[in-house]
C-alpha cells in the first residue's frame, strides 16, 4: 500500500510540475521545477509521510530502466555501430581514468582511506541520459557533443557499477582482485548486451508475428493493439530484472533492447498506423512523467538528507570538500581526455566536460552502499558528497552554458504566421461546410469543432454543446455516415488550402506546412475513429 500511495503522489506531482513549467515557467527546465516540488513535498510533514523510504532497486528498475529503454529506442543502432570505438573509449577508458584521478585526489587532499575514496570516485563516474536538458534549456547544444554525451550516458553505467563493486570489495577485504574485476566487467557488460539483444530480438519476432499474421481471427485479436502495447510496456522490466537475476547489467540490457526496437519501429509503423501512433503517444507521456519523477525524488531525497540529523560526518564539512573534489576531478579529466585523445577544439571539450550531468543513477548507486558492510559514518559521507556532486553538475553548466552556448532562435513571426494560416485554413473549411446542403444542426456542430482547432471556443460554448449532445437522441447509422462524410470533405478542403499556400503560392515553409498538415490528419483520425466506434 505504501508503494501505491507513493507512486500516486509522485505521479500527481509530476503532472503538476509539467503544468507549472508549461504554463508559468516555460524558460526554466521542467527538471528544476520537479526538484523544487520534490523539496516542498519533503518539507511538508504530511506530504513527506506519504512517500516511502528510498529503495535504489525499485527506483532503478521501475523508473530509470524504462527511461533508458525509451532513450535507447530514440537512438539508431546504426549510429552506435559507427561510434563503437568512441563509446568504448568514453565508457571504459575515460570512466576508469576519472575514477583513478578522483580516487587518488580524494585520498591525498582529504586523508580518507583509498578504498572509501574509490567508492566515492566510482559513484561519481556515471552520467545521466535524462538530465542534459536541465542545463541546455533554451540553448543550442552542438550536434557532435550531443551525440557523444548521449552515447556516453547510455553505456557508462555498467563501468561505474563494476568499479563500485570493486571498491566495496576492496573496502571489505582489504585488497583488489584485478582479474576478477576485469572478468566481472566483461561478464556484466557483455552479458547485458547478449541478453538484451537475444531477448529483445525474440520479443520483436513475437510482436511481428502478432502484427503481420494473415489469419483473420489473429488479426482481429491482436491488431487492436492492446496485447502488443502490453508486451511493449513490459519489455524494459522483463529485460532489466531478468538480466539482474542472471548477474549481468540490466541497464545495458534495456539500452541495447531499445536500440534493437528502434529499427523495428522504423519498419513497422505502417503495418498498423493506429498502434504506432498510440505507442508513440504512450512513450511521450511516460517519458515526461518518469523523467519528472526522477527529479522529484531527487529533490525529496536532497531535502531529507539535509534535514536528517543522523546524516553527518562527525560534525565536519569534509563532505563539502569531497563533493567539490569529485566534481572538479571528473570535469578536468573529461576535458583533458576528449581535448587531447579525441582531438576536439577547446570549446567543444569544455562543452562535453560540462555536459556530463549526474543524477538518478549516481543517487541510486550512493544508496546501494548502505546495503553493504560500509560503516554508517562512511555511508553518510558518500551520501552527502554525491548529493553535492549532483547539485554542482546541474548548477555549474547551467550558469556557464548561458554564455558558452548560443540561444535557440525563437521566430515569433513563424508562430504568428502559423496562427494566421491556421485560421484561414479553418475559415476555408467552414466556408465549404456552410455551402453544403445539410441540416442546420450538423453545420453548427461541425463549425464548433472546426473553431476548436484554433482554440476559438469558450468553456461556456463547450458546456452548451455538451448539454445539447446529452439531450440529443442517439444518431442513426445513416446520420453518422453523413456526418463522417461531412468531416472528410471539410478536412479535404483544409488540406487543399494548405497545399495551395505551400506548393502554388509558396507562402509557407515546409516545416509550417508539415505541422499544420499533421494537425488536420490527427483531427481526421480522431473523428473517423469516433464514427467507427459508434
Amino acid at each position: 500500500m505504501g508503494l501505491l500511495i507513493s507512486t500516486a503522489v509522485l505521479t500527481v506531482s509530476a503532472m503538476l510540475s509539467i503544468i507549472i513549467n508549461r504554463r508559468w515557467l516555460p524558460r526554466l527546465s521542467v527538471n528544476y521545477v520537479s526538484m523544487l516540488i520534490g523539496a516542498v513535498i519533503a518539507i511538508v510533514p504530511l506530504l513527506n509521510g506519504l512517500i516511502d523510504k528510498f529503495d535504489s532497486e525499485i527506483f532503478i528498475g521501475l523508473i530509470v530502466a524504462p527511461l533508458l529503454y525509451f532513450e535507447g529506442q530514440n537512438t539508431r543502432l546504426n549510429l552506435v555501430g559507427h561510434h563503437v570505438g568512441e563509446i568504448v573509449s568514453l565508457t571504459v577508458g575515460m570512466v576508469t581514468l576519472c575514477a583513478i584521478v578522483a580516487g587518488f585526489s580524494s585520498h591525498l587532499l582529504t586523508g580518507v582511506g583509498l578504498p572509501l575514496a574509490f567508492i566515492l570516485a566510482a559513484i561519481s563516474t556515471p552520467t545521466d541520459a535524462t538530465a542534459t536538458e536541465s542545463v541546455t534549456m533554451g540553448r543550442v547544444l552542438p550536434h557532435r557533443e550531443q551525440i557523444s554525451l548521449k552515447l556516453e550516458s547510455l553505456f557508462n553505467d555498467a563501468s561505474g557499477i563494476i568499479l563500485l563493486n570493486m571498491a566495496i570489495l576492496w573496502y571489505i577485504n582489504g585488497y583488489v582482485n584485478y582479474p576478477q574485476t576485469l572478468w566481472d566487467f566483461i561478464y556484466s557488460a557483455g552479458g547485458g548486451i547478449v541478453f538484451g539483444g537475444v531477448v529483445s530480438a525474440l520479443i520483436v519476432y513475437i510482436r511481428q508475428i502478432m502484427l503481420r499474421s494473415k489469419l483473420n481471427f489473429i488479426n482481429n485479436t491482436y491488431n487492436n493493439g492492446t496485447p502488443l502495447k502490453i508486451i511493449y510496456l513490459m519489455t524494459p522490466f522483463v529485460l532489466y530484472f531478468g538480466a539482474e537475476g542472471l548477474g549481468v547489467s540490466g541497464i545495458i540490457a534495456v539500452v541495447f533492447a531499445g536500440l534493437v526496437h528502434n529499427a523495428e519501429g522504423e519498419r513497422s509503423s505502417l503495418a498498423n498506423p493506429q498502434l504506432a501512433s498510440d505507442i508513440g503517444q504512450l512513450v511521450s507521456l511516460l517519458s515526461d512523467v518518469l523523467n519528472s519523477i526522477v527529479f522529484i525524488v531527487l529533490g525529496i531525497m536532497l531535502v531529507r538528507i539535509t534535514m536528517d540529523q543522523s546524516v553527518n560526518y562527525n560534525g565536519s564539512l569534509l563532505w563539502i570538500v569531497m563533493g567539490i573534489i569529485l566534481y572538479l576531478a571528473n570535469l578536468l579529466i573529461r576535458y583533458v581526455y576528449v581535448r587531447f585523445l579525441h582531438k576536439v577544439s577547446n570549446k567543444e571539450a569544455w562543452i562535453f566536460a560540462l555536459g556530463g550531468i549526474h543524477g538518478a543513477v549516481t543517487f541510486a548507486l550512493a544508496f546501494t552502499v548502505a546495503e553493504t558492510q560500509v560503516k554508517t559514518a562512511d555511508f553518510n559521507l558518500v551520501l552527502m558528497s554525491e548529493s553535492l556532486l549532483i547539485i554542482l553538475s546541474l548548477l555549474v553548466p547551467t550558469i556557464i552554458f548561458h554564455w558558452l552556448l548560443p540561444k535557440v532562435k525563437l521566430d515569433a513571426c513563424t508562430d504568428a504566421k502559423m496562427k494566421i494560416i491556421r485560421q484561414k485554413m479553418i475559415d476555408a473549411g467552414i466556408q465549404s461546410l456552410w455551402s453544403m446542403t445539410i441540416s442546420q444542426e450538423f453545420k453548427e456542430a461541425v463549425t464548433f469543432d472546426l473553431r476548436s482547432q484554433n482554440g476559438h471556443t469558450t468553456v461556456r460554448q463547450f458546456f452548451s454543446e455538451w448539454q445539447r449532445m446529452v439531450r440529443h437522441a442517439e444518431y442513426t447509422p445513416e446520420q453518422i455516415r453523413e456526418l463522417m462524410s461531412i468531416y472528410r470533405q471539410v478536412f479535404q478542403t483544409e488540406r487543399t488550402y494548405l497545399l495551395k499556400q505551400y506548393e502554388v503560392n509558396h507562402e509557407i515553409s515546409e516545416d509550417l506546412f508539415n505541422n499544420l498538415y499533421r494537425e488536420i490528419t490527427m483531427a481526421e483520425m480522431v473523428v473517423l475513429k469516433y464514427g467507427a466506434d459508434r
